[in-house]
């Protein structure tokens, strides 16, 4: 008997058996595939770039080879059911029995009257964002696990032996408009404060100096959807946003109303901006400066500039980002972590002036930036890091910072915020890691403790790191719970 034609296919622990005529064309598939990424890269990233859009038809839209997974892997379990679904309700239905009834009213309120069993959830003041008020010599920062914004004296320092520092002023509550506030400005004559909700009400609230408690906005700016980090330029009273889905920053008048638009967009491919957090203008040498974490997609139809778009995705407002539902799929891609530098008037898809990104650079999660413009340094709070790095303002490529304040002693943990303060030659830490702010002499670096601690909890409690969490799921083999924020 003639021996069955096949091919034997071996990976991890399985086997395939394929018939020859399947395994011939699927090898004829691959090297078509391979032979046009080879010879076509250009043209795709062309194609893309230019907004090609889902036919509804199979089309390769992007390459990338997958790295080798190495350690441990969980079982593969096959499903156990007999029967799909369908067959099961077909059958249920042809022996005469019906699905559940849907539940009454009372029914519903009496599960939404249901207490949880035990909560996870940060109860103190988690500092997400931080600026020091000069002029009124107090510090400012942003708790995302509450929803407040706090002020305290700026010399304020936690004893060891107290359960936390009071705050002289809270503002929160529902009328606030404040929630997932991670990024904060101070306006060094007005005293007012600027306080960017990141993710669920899209607006910029603004308080003036006397306001406190559960009170209106003086002022508020709807912003685009996952707008992050802000900065201000005073000489030129502009306000500059990141934009997270968009990869993007918006520039607003300062004293911009609820519902006006943008005045300038940065967004494209050649921006290199991908998922940006942090966001500082350096006004003296008209530089602006953007922290990315690296994720992000082309978009269809990108004609980013001063005159606005035209797309069946943008606002009816000029110069707004297109954001999540104009990713073309096939298109997502992950970079190194960077810091991208710009003319501070830059404007639609244009190329940074330079860019720190590479392994030296340490960079892991950048998430705010602050400017020395005497000393011409960048100061970075390196979330994941559990760091704050150091650059000169004209540092490019895979460069190590001159500096690094990392260490025990140091205090740093999960830093989100980060401010220069150049009047006192200081430099101030959020840690949202460990319900502190921490303060430092500006020149400090190593594992230095810092000069003043201001702490929201007492020193024994831990922080669940959470912000923002959604679609947790649970590993039944560890019996562990999975949070992604």
């Amino acid at each position: 008997m003639k021996p069955r034609e096949s091919c034997n296919w071996r990976g991890r622990g399985r086997s395939l058996w394929l018939p020859e005529s399947m395994v011939m064309a699927l090898a004829v598939a691959v090297l078509a595939t391979a032979s046009w990424h080879a010879s076509s890269d250009d043209l795709s990233n062309t194609a893309l770039r230019s907004g090609r859009r889902p036919t509804g038809q199979a089309q390769l839209t992007a390459v990338y080879r997958l790295p080798e997974m190495d350690g441990a892997m969980c079982e593969w379990e096959p499903a156990s059911a007999a029967t799909s679904l369908l067959e099961t309700l077909q059958e249920q239905q042809a022996a005469g029995r019906s699905p559940a009834p849907t539940p009454t009213a009372a029914e519903k309120a009496a599960v939404n009257a249901r207490k949880p069993v035990r909560m996870i959830k940060d109860s103190y003041a988690a500092f997400s964002s931080i600026a020091v008020d000069i002029a009124n010599d107090e510090v400012v920062m942003t708790d995302e696990a509450t929803f407040q914004i706090l002020a305290y004296n700026r010399t304020e320092n936690t004893p060891p032996t107290a359960t936390m520092s009071e705050p002289k002023r809270m503002i929160g509550g529902l009328n606030t408009w404040v929630e997932y506030q991670c990024a904060v400005y101070v306006d060094q004559a007005s005293g007012d404060i600027y306080a960017v909700n990141n993710d669920t009400v899209d607006r910029l609230v603004v308080f003036s100096r006397e306001q406190k408690g559960n009170v209106s906005p003086a002022r508020i700016i709807r912003t685009p959807h996952t707008t992050y980090g802000i900065a201000v330029d005073e000489p030129h009273q502009e306000l500059f946003l990141t934009t997270q889905e968009g990869a993007a920053v918006v520039v607003f008048h300062k004293m911009a109303g609820e519902h006006d638009a943008p005045i300038r967009l940065l967004q494209g491919d050649k921006t290199l901006i991908a998922d940006p957090h942090g966001i500082a203008v350096d006004s003296t040498r008209d530089l602006l400066l953007v922290s990315n974490f690296g994720s992000v997609a082309s978009h269809a139809e990108e004609q980013a500039g001063e005159e606005g778009r035209t797309s069946t995705f943008a606002s009816d407002k000029a110069n707004w980002p297109l954001l999540r539902e104009a990713a073309i799929p096939g298109t997502g891609r992950f970079l190194e972590p960077s810091i991208t530098v710009y003319p501070r008037d830059a404007a639609g898809d244009v190329a940074p002036l330079r860019v720190i990104q590479g392994p030296s650079a340490q960079l892991n999660w950048p998430t705010a930036l602050s400017v020395d413009t005497k000393r011409g340094e960048i100061y970075v709070a390196n979330d994941t890091g559990d760091s704050v790095l150091v650059f000169n303002i004209d540092d490019e490529g895979d460069v190590a910072p001159k500096r690094v304040i990392k260490g025990p002693k140091s205090m740093v943990k999960s830093p989100t915020g980060v401010f220069y303060d150049w009047e006192h030659d200081e430099v101030w830490v959020s840690n949202f890691g460990n319900h502190t702010a921490t303060v430092y002499p500006a020149t400090a670096t190593g594992d230095t403790p810092p000069l003043r601690v201001i702490r929201s909890a007492p020193l024994d409690v831990g922080t669940p790191n959470i912000g923002n969490a959604f679609a947790p799921s649970y590993d039944s083999k560890r019996d562990q719970l999975i949070v992604p924020n």
